[in-house]
């Protein structure tokens, strides 16, 4: 199964969905998903600041999930993001890839770009791995 279907079957969870969160590519060494603006936006036009942190946590959790294997469940322990760029419009792009891929601890980064292909904010997370109860 690829790791597309994976992440389809698994589901990204109810927040994700409810934001419109979409998955394009999905795979241990990337992942990428879309996220509209509309729906998600402060009340003066921009992209919300923590719509952008939803876009990443959903990129890099699942991404560390799907590295974890069967049996093993990642959490999150730390993220933070910059924003550099506001989005007011059309669809925003966020692309993860991993720094470090341990048997305990993942890191990731995801790179979040507008339309135009301008980056809008750099979210960095870091999950432990653990064995499932």
């Amino acid at each position: 199964m690829s790791g597309l279907e994976w992440a389809t079957r698994r589901g990204m969870g109810a927040l994700a969905e409810k934001m419109g969160i979409e998955f394009t590519e999905f795979s241990i060494e990337r992942s990428v998903a879309t996220m509209p603006v509309e729906g998600n936006t402060q009340p003066v036009g921009l992209l919300h600041g923590g719509a952008y942190v939803v876009l990443g946590e959903s990129l890099g959790s699942m991404s560390a999930n799907l590295h974890a294997g069967a049996g093993r469940l990642a959490v999150g322990i730390d993220i933070n993001a910059t924003h550099t760029r506001s989005a007011t419009s059309g669809v925003v792009t966020g692309v993860c890839t991993p720094i470090h891929l341990g048997r305990s601890m993942t890191v990731h980064e995801i790179v979040v770009s507008d339309d135009q292909g301008r980056r809008c904010s750099t979210i960095r997370i870091t999950n432990m791995i653990r064995d499932r109860d």
